[in-house]
C-alpha cells in the first residue's frame, strides 16, 4: 500500500491520541474543551484501542507487506486492522452507538490476530508467537469489553497486548546476543503465567490480577537482564538514545507491576492511577519514544535524523510521571494534576520534535539530491 494511503489511518490514530490525552486531563479535573471532557470515560479506549491499536496495526501490516513472497491480497488485507481501529476511535469521538465502535475494534483485533498468526506460520519462532499472543490478548480484551460493557475487564488484556508486542519485538533483537536456552524457557513460562493470571481474573479478580502483576515483574527483570540495550547504551547517538528509552521503560514496567502486585490493578484501589500510568505511560510511551525514529520511516516514509534534543522529551516524560506517582502515593491532588499536565506537555514535545526532525531530514535529502545533480552536471 502506498504511503499516501497509510497517512489517513495514522491521522485517525493521532486524533484519538489528542482527544484521549485531553480526556485524561479531564479525569484529574483539568479544564478542557467540553467535547474532550465528554470522552473522559473513553480515555483508555482512545489511548489503547484507537491510537495504539492503529499504530501497531500499521506497523504489522507494513511488515507483512514487505515480505517479498507476499501476494497482492496479503499486502492489502492486513491494513484493514489499523483502518478499523482508527474508525473505531472516530466512532467514539462521533458519539454514535457504543456497539459500533466496539464492533470496529473487534474487527481490528480479529485481523491483527490473523496477520500475526500468518507471521507465525511463516516464522514459527518464540518472538513471533509472543507478538501473536499479544494481538490475541487485544482481541480477547475487545470481546470482554463488548460483552460486559466494562473497560475495567478489558484493561489487563489490553496491557498484555502492549507488553507482549513490545517484549516480542525485543526478543527478536535478542537473537543478536547469546541468550541461553534456559532464559528463553523462562521467558515462555512468564508469558504463560501472565495469560493465566488474566484468565483467572475473570473468576477471581484479586488473585488473577496479582498473578498477572507478578508475571510483569518477572518480565521486567528478564528484559533488564537479557535485552541488547544493556550493551548498546554504551554506544553513542541514536543507538544510545534508544537504549536509554528501553532501560527506563523496563524500570517503569517493574514499578507499575510492583504497585499492581500491591493491588494497584484493581478497580477503586488508591494505587490504580499510579500502577496503570507507570506501565502504560512510563513503559509503553518510553518504547514509542525510542522506536519512533525507526518506525516512522517504515510507516510514513519520512526520515527522522537523530538530535540530542530527543532527550528533552524523555526527561519530561519520566520526570512528570515520577511526580504523578508521588502525587498518587501521597494523595496530593494538586501535584497529580500538575504532573498530568506535564505528561501531556511531554507528549506534545515528542510530536513537535519528531515533526521538526522529519522536516530536517527532508531538507537534508533535498540538499543531498541537489548536490548530486550539480556533480552530474559538472
Amino acid at each position: 500500500m502506498h504511503v499516501a494511503a497509510r497517512l489517513p489511518m495514522l491521522f485517525l490514530g493521532i486524533l484519538a491520541l489528542v482527544v484521549g490525552v485531553l480526556a485524561g486531563l479531564a479525569r484529574v479535573a483539568v479544564p478542557v474543551p467540553v467535547a474532550a471532557a465528554a470522552q473522559a470515560g473513553s480515555h483508555g479506549a482512545l489511548m489503547i484501542a484507537a491510537f495504539l491499536g492503529t499504530v501497531i496495526g500499521l506497523e504489522r501490516a507494513v511488515a507483512l507487506a514487505s515480505n517479498p513472497k507476499a501476494g497482492l491480497s496479503t499486502r492489502l488485507w492486513p491494513y484493514l486492522a489499523p483502518l478499523a481501529a482508527g474508525l473505531g476511535g472516530l466512532a467514539l469521538l462521533a458519539g454514535v452507538a457504543l456497539w459500533i465502535a466496539q464492533a470496529l475494534f473487534l474487527v481490528a483485533g480479529i485481523i491483527l490476530t490473523a496477520g500475526s498468526a500468518l507471521i507465525v506460520r511463516q516464522q514459527p519462532l518464540l518472538y513471533t508467537a509472543t507478538m501473536a499472543l499479544g494481538a490475541l490478548s487485544w482481541l480477547v480484551g475487545n470481546i470482554a469489553w463488548a460483552d460486559s460493557g466494562s473497560l475495567f475487564i478489558a484493561v489487563p488484556w489490553w496491557m498484555a497486548f502492549l507488553v507482549l508486542t513490545i517484549a516480542g519485538e525485543r526478543l527478536e533483537l535478542a537473537r543478536f546476543l547469546p541468550t541461553p536456552a534456559a532464559a528463553k524457557r523462562i521467558f515462555a513460562i512468564i508469558v504463560v503465567v501472565m495469560l493465566a493470571g488474566m484468565g483467572i481474573a475473570f473468576w477471581s479478580e484479586e488473585l488473577g490480577l496479582r498473578l498477572f502483576a507478578a508475571a510483569l515483574i518477572a518480565l521486567s527483570l528478564w528484559l533488564l537482564r537479557y535485552d541488547i540495550a544493556r550493551r548498546t547504551v554504551k554506544q553513542t547517538g541514536l543507538t544510545r538514545y534508544i537504549a536509554v528509552c528501553l532501560l527506563a521503560g523496563y524500570a517503569w514496567l517493574a514499578i507499575g507491576a510492583v504497585l499492581g502486585a500491591l493491588g494497584g490493578f484493581s478497580l477503586g484501589n488508591p494505587l490504580r492511577d499510579a500502577a496503570l500510568h507507570a506501565v502504560l505511560l512510563g513503559f509503553v510511551f518510553s518504547m514509542i519514544f525510542g522506536h519512533a525514529p525507526i518506525i516512522f520511516p517504515a510507516v510514513a516514509r519520512v526520515q527522522i535524523p537523530y538530535h540530542p534534543a530527543f532527550y528533552l522529551q524523555l526527561v519530561l516524560l519520566h520526570g512528570s510521571l515520577a511526580a504523578r506517582v508521588i502525587g498518587d502515593l501521597g494523595d496530593m491532588a494538586a501535584l497529580r494534576q500538575g504532573a498530568a499536565i506535564a505528561n501531556s506537555i511531554a507528549l506534545v514535545t515528542f510530536f513537535v520534535t519528531m515533526l521538526l526532525s522529519a522536516i530536517r531530514g527532508r531538507s537534508g535529502r533535498t540538499v543531498a539530491a541537489a548536490g548530486k545533480t550539480q556533480q552530474r552536471s559538472t
